[in-house]
């Protein structure tokens, strides 16, 4: 899909500690296909043919950091284009306390960050984020602000 240009569908979603100050924000490995090593705060991935979106949330959260179980509410819809990679958005948060699993394929390291050091962090354009991270984090924080 990326090589081509395709348009697809993904889903992602943005683990919020229970009081809602911290998201959880992870560093991909080295031998990512794209952004390699670059800094991201939502788990999500490529919604599969037939896969309601709802349910591709659930199971790569599940898959890149171990979160099961916690209700997952949809935020929103967007559309990325960045180069080659294209597709439709839906994202969704989640309010997470528990253990942090992540996948050793995906996720190299990951922390907690307050929102406010992530909106500062985010307005350096040298720090290495994913493109479509930024642009749905800053989404957010226009839409919801620091709820």
């Amino acid at each position: 899909m990326r090589r081509e240009g395709l348009w697809h569908a993904a889903a992602s979603v943005l683990v919020r500690s229970p009081d809602g100050g911290s998201v959880y924000v992870h560093r991909r490995t080295e031998d990512k296909d794209v952004y390699p090593g670059a800094h991201d705060c939502w788990a999500g991935g490529v919604v599969a043919a037939g896969e309601d979106p709802d349910d591709a949330a659930v199971r790569e959260l599940a898959e890149e950091l171990g979160v099961r179980g916690a209700p997952v509410r949809f935020l929103f819809r967007s559309v990325h284009e960045h180069g080659s990679v294209r597709f439709h958005g839906f994202l969704y948060e989640v309010r997470w306390d528990g253990p942090i699993v992540h996948q050793p394929e995906e996720v190299a390291e990951g922390w907690w960050m307050p929102l406010s050091e992530l909106r500062s962090r985010l307005s350096d354009p040298t720090w290495s984020f994913v493109p479509d991270g930024r642009q749905f984090v800053q989404e957010w924080f226009t839409r919801y602000g620091d709820v």
